[in-house]
């Protein structure tokens, strides 16, 4: 963790950042302070009544070495000729070369595709579901990051139900069961393998679409932090802005429950503790562990909660723009924040604490709750930057004239439906140029 010296003003008082002592903190005396992960486990505040929660998730397999029991997987969903999905890049730094010995190992005749681009475009979809026919596999592994995963599950999804991946949008259009899956995540941050989500890019629109629906659960997930070490810094960065991202729309979404609350609080705390040392410490296998972990709790809580309106519009801009997910969101992030919690800031106060905000927040403190909405915020930013991402959309190509065609294309995507704040397109458009 990066240890802060300097203070935040919001609303006149003084949030310390990650330094414990006694600072006063919305009229509340300050504890020393716990640690962030101890800090996720803060309860919000009672009186909700208790619903019913459903918790999709597939078998689950973690921990460093993992990666052979890929091939086991497979053999028990009954795998004969497993289609491998992959990347270049994947394929470069070997990953795919030993996961197909495995296979091989295990008696089966793996088939490699790797024609996958970030952000997985419509037609490498439908001829990665050509290759699945004509070599006539039966169970489809994917190795690589959330572009590899999404166009695994694409490819399932049309292998069982044919037609177009276009003609699936929205929420449960599938309509007859899918191969069998089997996930090993290379990054850490999409959680693409533990989810009901399949996000791909409509090249005909410049859009993404998203694709919903509990068929895109994978049977498993093999997460072997190992694979993390070969990722670039720039994916490292922006996968890891995506998991904290995915932790804090599950978190405030409409769609939670207690069930993800506990993951989403758990993926905060652990990428605000470990995300910048693996970049100062690659190797490290602790840190490439806790951000795998990271990852994959983020996962769990976001496929259940959904997530919000940071995602409903990077969507549309990494569609147009064709560019990495999580730098998008590390730029959207903190303003989504400050709008969802002007009406309400108090669950926000349990993210700030997990990122590493000094003190205890009483529980009824409207001013001390914004304040916390805020230190949030801004320390999002200050990640972000300690990353290196763009200050705004504009550094990476947004213009003023894109606006309006973004903010309407944010109003149809499901991810706005479960954003803890109504926004119609006024208030969209709003949020793109306080982007810009």
């Amino acid at each position: 963790m990066v240890l802060v010296d300097s203070v935040t003003r919001a609303g006149g008082s003084v949030i310390a950042h990650r330094r414990s002592g006694e600072q006063p903190v919305g009229g509340a005396t300050v504890a020393p302070t716990r640690s962030p992960a101890d800090r996720a486990t803060t309860r919000p505040r009672t009186g909700t009544p208790p619903r019913l929660a459903k918790f999709h998730v597939p078998e689950i397999l973690f921990g460093p070495g993992s990666l052979s029991e890929a091939a086991h997987a497979a053999v028990r969903l009954g795998a004969r000729r497993p289609l491998l999905v992959t990347d270049p890049g994947l394929c470069a730094a070997g990953w795919p070369t030993q996961l197909g010995a495995y296979l091989a190992e295990a008696g089966l005749v793996p088939t490699v595709w790797e024609g996958v681009t970030p952000n997985p475009k419509d037609h490498e979809i439908a001829a990665g579901h050509v290759v699945y026919r004509e070599q006539g596999c039966d169970v489809i592994v994917a190795l690589g990051g959330g572009s590899v995963i999404d166009a695994a599950k694409g490819i399932a999804l049309l292998a069982g139900n044919g037609g177009l991946i276009t003609d699936y949008e929205g929420v449960d259009r599938m309509a007859l069961p899918i191969p069998p899956m089997v996930m090993v995540p290379s990054t850490s941050g999409t959680g693409a393998d533990v989810s009901q989500f399949c996000i791909v890019t409509d090249t005909a629109r410049n859009t993404k679409i998203t694709i919903l629906g509990r068929a895109l659960v994978p049977d498993m997930s093999i997460v072997d932090p190992h694979l993390l070490t070969t990722m670039p810094d720039w994916l490292n960065a922006a996968t890891g802005l995506d998991a904290l991202t995915h932790g804090i729309e599950a978190y405030v979404s409409r769609a939670h429950n207690p069930l993800t609350d506990h993951h989403a609080l758990q993926a905060i705390a652990l990428v605000g503790e470990h995300l910048e040392r693996t970049m100062d410490h690659p190797a490290e296998e602790a840190a490439r562990t806790c951000m795998a972990q990271a990852a994959l709790e983020a996962g769990l809580a976001f496929t259940n909660a959904i997530l919000g309106a940071a995602h409903a519009m990077s969507h549309q801009v990494g569609g147009l723009l064709d560019l990495p997910h999580g730098v998008i969101n590390g730029v959207l992030l903190p303003h989504v924040i400050r709008f969802n919690a002007e009406p309400d800031p108090h669950r926000f106060v349990p993210i700030a604490q997990a990122l590493g905000l000094a003190g205890d927040i009483a529980p009824d403190s409207d001013a001390g709750a914004a304040e916390a909405a805020e230190w949030a915020a801004v320390e999002v930013r200050r990640l972000a930057d300690e990353l290196g991402v763009p200050k705004g959309l504009g550094e990476i190509g947004v213009t003023e004239s894109d606006v309006s065609v973004l903010s309407a294309m944010t109003l149809a995507d499901a991810c706005l439906s479960t954003n803890p704040r109504e926004a119609d397109q006024a208030d969209i458009e709003t949020l793109f140029r306080a982007a810009l």
